[in-house]
């Protein structure tokens, strides 16, 4: 099937689309023939988008965080947009790199509201109708965060462990349904996170990538459109994505001085 017709019959609902993941995800989808919609909280980046992706896009302004919005927003969706085949859970997002004794508590509850409650919302507000039709693809952008922790991870990995868990707790709920669920957990990504990680501090986000070649946007829109175009009868649990020039390391060991 050519890939500008693979997804004709679909609708995509995106959230977090504003950037990054979410916005690469928009456009792969919308090339390959879907019509999608797109939602995040800056209204002048989801014009921007909408524009680029023409009548094939429908734009909502929301914040994954606020309970009614979500649900309104599906609610009062445009007819032709209401039969959503396939919901990518993006918006998320990582504050600060501090300990745990260290770090802002309000920044914990912005990622809990955000990276968990937020996915909650979403997959809540949406997730009947696709029981209803018996069709559907729930993504989840979690991390590799959520498996292998660092120092400084410690609510951010938490809200992708949770998210791997809730995933995979999904597909045993949807046993018996013909409702996928991947869960696609990325690496090293030059998108705006850093950025945001770092509270718009520019050059402390462009260490994070420095000497190294990390993975891009496209990569996991790329990513995300191949788990949705496998057969309907193959589900991709999860997908573990690292650069290259990404890997392990051992254990971290406190020695006392001899």
């Amino acid at each position: 099937m050519a890939k500008e017709r693979a997804l004709q019959n679909h609708t995509i609902f995106v959230t977090g689309a504003t950037s990054g993941f979410g916005k690469a995800c928009a456009i792969a989808f919308a090339d390959a023939g879907a019509k999608v919609i797109i939602s995040g909280r800056r209204k002048e980046k989801l014009d921007e988008l909408k524009k680029t992706l023409g009548v094939s896009a429908h734009a909502t302004l929301l914040d994954v965080r606020d309970e009614k919005q979500v649900f309104a927003a599906i609610k009062n969706l445009p007819e032709n947009f209401r039969n959503i085949t396939v919901l990518i859970n993006n918006a998320g997002l990582a504050l600060g790199l501090e300990p745990s004794d260290g770090a802002d508590l309000k920044d914990w509850e912005t990622m809990v509201d955000t990276n968990i409650k937020g996915v909650l919302y979403a997959t809540k507000a949406v997730l009947p109708g696709m029981v209803v039709r018996n069709a559907g693809h729930i993504i989840n952008m979690g991390s590799i965060a959520g498996t292998y922790p660092y120092p400084g991870g410690n609510v951010y990995g938490a809200t992708k462990a949770f998210l791997k868990q809730f995933s995979l707790n999904l597909r045993a709920d949807l046993l018996g349904k013909k409702i996928r669920v991947t869960n696609i957990e990325p690496g090293m990504v030059e998108t705006e996170f850093s950025k945001i990680r770092f509270k718009g501090d520019e050059k402390q986000a462009e260490k994070i990538y420095a000497g190294m070649t990390p993975l891009t946007a496209e990569d996991i829109a790329e990513t995300a459109l191949w788990c949705v175009t496998r057969p309907w009868h193959v589900n991709i649990n999860s997908v573990e994505i690292m650069p290259v020039e990404q890997a392990f390391s051992g254990f971290a060991v406190s020695r006392k001085s001899s």
